[in-house]
């Protein structure tokens, strides 16, 4: 980052960016990165620009995606206590505790960065970061969450401690003696300390009964706190461990101090790699804030597009204040233009549009998203130099023509031999005769069109409208002035100078009507007057072509609204075509299935039924497949004259109502009508059309007969195709085996499962007793096997 010259320093504080800091500073998590975005550095190049906005992008992206976005939790700032231990100090254990937990978070954090998939910036970031879990692990092993130095730290530590838990027991036990034999000689049954030293509280008047050292007396003198003689050396001796105890702990964190002294240059570059993710955070949790977008920095030849760009500090207030409103300005300039002159009543926005524009440069030079609409197309800065002094900056420049002047002058000087520029002069060439001033102000702007990349400035002479007549690389605009409300609208016209409309003001405002006539003849030959009503008429013409823009844009809206409901309907149908589809084929297999099942049927009862000639058998078996290969579906086709459809009108004489068909019974007797509020059932016979035609009723179905009764079931015949050997397998291997049997049965099967456990048995009859095609089964006689053998009979 290279040092700023004093008029750019200047500038960025005219334009308010240590307010933007401060904003971008409370979305950082650490103190490090807080007091870095303070005063947010702007890149040297449009390179490192790129860099931190690609760092921004990856950054925001992981807060959309981690559910608690980056954690920055137990990172602390650390670097107070790394310079300490190079001056090979002696850290406490707070200060052991905060790096082990800063180790432990920048480690987590690495974790996830490496874990994502497109962030190759921040991952280079912390491809170098090393955290150290041994030493990390060495600080937790010796100091306590308090902050102590824990025993298991040194052996030599162990053994003061537990000597001094030796005497202290001593000493207490001591002292609890005394106050139970001499109760009365102490103000209260309690131990206390001073200086250290266990005492007892003795009554001032019972001071000779306890002979020791006073070490304090009470408020009111009633109370005297005595160390007994009998527990003075053993508080010496307590007191003696305790100056040991610490010289050993101050010896373990000094091994600590000087193990985290031997890598404090890796655990300075920790801190550095924490403070640019906490910032790169920062910069993309304050872009979600304020709704922005990445911007693109544009080539020479490039126009700059910056649409519904806000300014970012009322769109903050706003964020606070939902109330409040934000009117955004859009700049599309070519390239060839190089000077915007901005004319038009005060407080109508002039100045805030300058400051959006040169705050929209700093933020895309610092790495920070636009508040604008996409895409963000502008020129990497170089130089943002800025005049701007009204009432409305924070800190007031200076006011006066000269200060004007001064300041100007070390714009020209700064000015870039090479690179881009940008000028924003507020009121130029004000504070001085108007002529002078004017003359001066031209000047200033064509000396600027030849050494700047893109000026603004915003004017109240009418001279410098002209400007964009004479010269290609100027342009006009205006801040919209609303005369029937009196009040501006804040809204940026472009190609449009504004109009002086003082004279408007004071005549709606209830000035003299005489001094405002005599103002007016003052005007030069009338010449501003045409000049003004020229540009009332362009005005006009704006407003008309923005309500035609406005009512081609709603009905461009509808029919994309209506596109998006025939594209919606048009999905539904095609959903509702191929769940018929899907439905007609679960109606066909189920239809050939149940003819499968009839087809064994038929097998089944020839081959059970009663003796008959094989040539009678197979008559009948070629009559009843016959019969079932015919369609079973009876088409009925429509009969002519009128006949009722979906959606038709058609009248119910009998009650003398009217009705629309709703639905129509497959066999063409019956139909659902709407009446009004009510659905009725009514038969054909009952309807006609609004014409009167009656319906012609379809000739009723041919009756149905009823097939003979099947013949008795004949016994039953074991043959090898009806039985099946399962012993030896497991009950899901069987299990298959009589699914298929089971399926291509025509009688009864015999299920050869043995004796054995029984549990083959058991697996067997459990599958047959929960099957929907067995009607039932049973062991088999004695003679076919006994219990060693089943029969399960299919159901017919």
């Amino acid at each position: 980052m290279a040092p700023l010259l004093p008029v750019e320093q200047e500038a960025l504080e005219l334009l308010e960016w240590p307010l933007l800091c401060q904003q971008v500073a409370s979305f950082a998590a650490t103190a490090l990165a807080r007091r870095a975005a303070r005063s947010l550095p702007l890149a040297s190049s449009q390179a490192e620009s790129e860099y931190l906005l690609s760092q921004t992008a990856e950054a925001q992206a992981l807060e959309l995606t981690l559910p608690q976005g980056l954690p920055f939790a137990g990172v602390f700032d650390i670097g107070e206590a790394l310079a300490r231990v190079e001056r090979q100090a002696v850290l406490s254990g707070e200060e052991l505790l905060q790096i082990a937990s800063t180790l432990a978070a920048m480690r987590q954090l690495r974790r996830l960065i490496d874990a994502a998939e497109a962030a190759p910036t921040l991952q280079a970031i912390v491809a170098d970061l090393r955290t150290y879990p041994e030493l990390e692990q060495q600080i937790h092993f010796c100091i306590e969450d308090s902050g102590e130095v824990a025993d298991r730290a040194s052996d030599a530590l162990l053994g003061i401690r537990q000597q001094q838990r030796q005497v202290r027991s001593q000493i207490l036990d001591r002292l609890n003696r005394l106050l139970r034999n001499q109760s009365n000689l102490f103000q209260e049954l309690v131990i206390s300390r001073r200086s250290d030293r266990y005492v007892l509280p003795v009554k001032a008047g019972q001071k000779e009964a306890v002979p020791g050292i006073v070490h304090d007396s009470s408020s009111s003198g009633s109370t005297l706190y005595i160390e007994p003689r009998g527990v003075i050396e053993l508080n010496n001796q307590l007191r003696q461990l305790q100056r040991r105890e610490e010289v050993e702990c101050e010896a373990v964190r000094r091994r600590l101090s000087e193990a985290i002294a031997s890598v404090s240059g890796d655990l300075e570059t920790l801190l550095a790699i924490a403070t640019t993710l906490d910032l790169a955070v920062a910069r993309a949790r304050y872009g979600l804030h304020l709704e922005a977008n990445r911007p693109r920095f544009t080539a020479s030849s490039e126009s700059i597009c910056l649409r519904q760009l806000r300014h970012p500090l009322l769109l903050w207030q706003q964020r606070q204040d939902p109330d409040r409103s934000v009117v955004p300005v859009s700049f599309q300039l070519q390239p060839s233009l190089k000077v915007v002159a901005i004319t038009g009543p005060n407080t109508g926005g002039k100045t805030v549009t300058l400051k959006s524009l040169g705050l929209a440069g700093l933020m895309a030079r610092a790495g920070l998203f636009v508040p604008a609409r996409e895409p963000v197309d502008l020129p990497w800065f170089e130089r943002i130099l800025t005049d701007i002094g009204d009432e409305q900056s924070l800190q007031q420049s200076l006011s006066t023509f000269s200060g004007h002047i001064r300041r100007i002058g070390r714009i020209l000087e700064a000015l870039p031999v090479a690179g881009a520029s940008l000028v924003l002069l507020d009121e130029v060439g004000a504070g001085t005769d108007p002529s002078e001033g004017s003359a001066l102000a031209i000047a200033l702007l064509r000396y600027l069109a030849d050494h700047a990349t893109l000026t603004i400035a915003t004017t109240h002479y009418g001279e410098l409208k002209a400007l964009k007549y004479q010269d290609d690389r100027f342009e006009n605009a205006s801040v919209e002035f609303d005369d029937r409300t009196l009040s501006p609208t804040y809204r940026l016209l472009w190609g449009i100078p504004g109009r002086s409309n003082a004279l408007i003001i004071a005549e709606r405002l209830g000035l003299s009507p005489a001094v405002v006539a005599e103002a007016r003849s003052q005007l030069e030959g009338g010449r501003d007057r045409d000049v003004d009503a020229v540009i009332a008429g362009l005005e006009a013409q704006r407003r008309d072509q923005e309500e035609k823009a406005a009512a081609a844009a709603q009905l461009l809206q509808q029919t994309e609204k209506l596109h998006a409901e025939l594209q919606a309907k048009t999905a539904e149908l095609r959903e509702r075509e191929q769940s018929l589809r899907q439905q007609q084929e679960v109606a066909i297999q189920s239809e050939i299935e149940q003819a499968r099942q009839r087809v064994a049927k038929v097998v089944r009862r020839l081959q059970q039924g009663p003796k008959a000639t094989k040539a009678e058998r197979a008559r009948q078996a070629s009559e009843t497949l016959k019969s079932l290969s015919q369609p079973a579906v009876t088409v009925v086709a429509p009969p002519p004259g009128f006949q009722p459809q979906l959606g038709d009108r058609l009248r119910i004489p009998r009650l003398g109502k009217v009705g629309e068909v709703l639905a129509i019974a497959p066999d063409r007797q019956e139909l659902t009508v709407r009446c009004g509020i009510l659905k009725l059932t009514v038969s054909y016979g009952d309807v006609e059309s609004l014409q009167g035609e009656k319906v012609e009723l379809p000739p009723p179905p041919p009756k149905s007969t009823t097939p003979p009764p099947p013949p008795k079931d004949a016994p039953a015949i074991r043959t090898d195709r009806n039985t099946f050997d399962v012993r030896g397998s497991r009950v899901s291997e069987a299990e298959v085996v009589l699914e298929d049997a089971l399926r291509q049965a025509i009688g009864p099967i015999w299920i050869i499962h043995g004796h054995g456990t029984g549990k083959l048995r058991q697996g067997v009859q459990q599958f047959l007793r929960e099957h929907p095609l067995v009607a039932k089964f049973e062991a088999a006689d004695q003679a076919d096997g006994g219990n060693g053998v089943t029969i399960a009979y299919p159901k017919t």
